[in-house]
């Protein structure tokens, strides 16, 4: 070889290694420890630890680099730098201290590109049969690298009303996957992160409650996007503690394909930190989506109930272990006769899973399918102050008679509260001082009830024995608005309240934590001219409207005629 060729080539050579040196700065810093350790091995350049030692590793010097020699101490002043006391708080309320593994800040978004590009990397040079034991591993590490960011040294009961930073890391993903694929135009220039809904459900999620959503039929996509994101910090936080799942964590039943894939779209950012979302639906085969499903084991789990229902009885998916159940628009799911597939899902499902509900407030056709699904103690969620809103599943029950019938059906209640009441449920009589009430009163203390006049009903409540009778307390009218009646299911008005403003207090302010509220309203002919008003809310609310109020609704027409 010609000498100048010789030297053209040594050119091209050093060109090649300088590109090489520079593009091994992108790898993660595993892949470029192996390869500096190749390299050191070919030059014959290894490391102490790595040839014949003469000297023992110590917790001091694990890699033997000192060889057994002490480290030289100095005597020179250190130089005191500013650092975070302990228990100071960064960004968005997060711990974090600067350098360390899963901090909140600019290091964390490169760590997670690195494992991204990592696994793509492995991913791509291996066959499928070793895809599930790389996506094992690589989840491992991404759950553990992750689980720094929200607060993972907190326990279940200590979690905040505020989201944690790791709820707002995983918005900001959503959000700006959703933005760059142009699958989210609404809200433009919003961020997610001043959803006041968002804030409101934060709330309610950390309480540990079921929650009913009663503004809509569906949930849009900053509602699926806080969900999902409260759903993955409590994964993260579990998985960190030690506890395994074996099937999907989080299942969002949809009533339709199209709410599937709009679901599903919110959830596919979520998969750089190893949380993992599949949707089922009838759009599909069979035989598809269950090789789907025995390639990836899901975290989330989005499905229709008839084709979810469908994969159980099929033994391809175990939904046995899920952990937190959504239902969005179970108006137009029951509706659409799948009642029936929901109670089968739901029996299913070992344990009590924490229940999100989306529900028409318009219509009350799904009311009994929410009582089967929310028996416990429940949060309301719902920024529409509407009377609609306000008084979802709560059942108006009104009752035209005569002025001596009121103390008997007003007892028939309370036997009827008596036979089919569960634990912790609680009735109130509200009664006026114009009308005198003294047989209901005395009947009412002859079955145990306890009796306040005053504003001191809480106090009294406290003393009742729940487990031995009833908790039923009366008040006057005139303190409905110191009272706080949002514990109380069940509300007796045995004289129609003189004024619709009372009643709508009382509709909305009542059964705050359950969905088994009724309220009995017993009218006589001296309420004609309250009969108008009553009905339209009556209609407003969904709710029938019996025929003996729609007659004194005509006798008082008749009369002004």
């Amino acid at each position: 070889m010609a000498k100048g060729d010789d030297t053209v080539l040594r050119k091209k050579n050093k060109k090649l290694r300088k590109r090489n040196n520079n593009n091994t700065s992108s790898l993660s810093a595993k892949v470029s420890a192996l390869i500096a350790a190749k390299k050191r091995r070919k030059a014959g350049k290894r490391r102490m630890c790595q040839g014949m030692c003469y000297s023992l590793p110590t917790p001091e010097d694990p890699f033997n680099d000192r060889c057994g020699k002490e480290e030289l101490k100095t005597t020179s002043a250190k130089k005191k730098t500013p650092s975070k006391q302990k228990g100071e708080t960064g960004p968005l309320g997060a711990k974090s201290v600067s350098g360390k593994k899963g901090a909140v800040g600019g290091s964390t978004s490169q760590k997670l590109n690195d494992i991204e590009r990592e696994s793509e990397v492995v991913t791509a040079n291996n066959s499928v049969g070793q895809k599930y034991s790389i996506k094992s591993e690589r989840k491992k590490f991404e759950v553990t690298e992750m689980a720094d960011l929200c607060h993972v040294q907190q326990h279940d009961c200590d979690i905040s009303e505020f989201p944690t930073a790791f709820v707002f890391w995983c918005l900001t993903k959503i959000e700006n996957s959703l933005r760059q694929g142009d699958a989210y135009t609404d809200g433009e220039g919003n961020s997610f992160f001043l959803n006041p809904w968002g804030l409101e459900f934060s709330k309610c999620f950390s309480t540990g409650r079921d929650i009913i959503e009663t503004c809509g039929t569906s949930a849009t996509t900053e509602q699926i996007a806080w969900m999902v994101s409260g759903a993955a910090d409590t994964f993260v936080r579990k998985e960190k503690q030690g506890l395994s799942f074996t099937g999907p964590f989080l299942l969002i039943l949809v009533p339709s394909q199209e709410k599937a894939a709009q679901v599903r779209a919110v959830c596919k950012p979520l998969k750089s930190v190893g949380i993992h979302t599949v949707s089922i639906h009838p759009g599909a085969s069979v035989d598809r989506q269950i090789q789907g499903l025995k390639i990836c084991e899901p975290e989330f789990l989005v499905s229709t109930p008839e084709r979810l229902l469908e994969l159980v009885s099929m033994k391809a998916i175990d939904i046995s272990g899920v952990s937190m159940l959504v239902i969005d628009g179970l108006n137009t799911i029951c509706s659409a006769g799948q009642s029936d597939a929901i109670k089968s899902i739901k029996k299913y499902i070992s344990g009590n899973p924490h229940l999100v509900i989306f529900n028409d407030c318009s219509n009350h056709t799904s009311i009994p399918m929410v009582r089967y699904l929310l028996t416990g103690s429940i949060c309301r969620l719902s920024l529409n102050n509407s009377i609609t809103s306000l008084s979802s599943c709560i059942i108006q029950s009104v009752t035209v008679c005569t002025s001596e019938d009121t103390v008997v059906k007003s007892i028939d209640a309370l036997d009827q509260f008596c036979s089919s009441r569960t634990l912790n449920s609680k009735m109130l009589y509200i009664l006026r001082k114009d009308i005198k009430c003294h047989k209901l009163v005395k009947t009412l203390k002859s079955k145990g009830c306890s009796i306040s006049l005053d504003s001191d009903a809480a106090s009294i409540n406290d003393r009742v024995d729940s487990n031995s009778r009833p908790v039923v307390s009366v008040i006057d009218l005139e303190h409905i608005y110191t009272t706080d009646i949002g514990t109380y299911d069940v509300v007796v008005l045995p004289n129609f309240v003189p004024s619709m403003d009372d009643y709508v207090h009382i509709l909305t302010k009542m059964a705050r934590q359950s969905v088994n509220g009724v309220l009995h309203s017993f009218l006589t002919k001296e309420n004609t001219e309250l009969a108008v008003p009553l009905i339209t809310i009556l209609e407003q609310c969904g709710q029938e409207v019996p025929p003996t109020l729609q007659d004194l609704h005509h006798t008082s027409n008749m009369l002004e005629d």
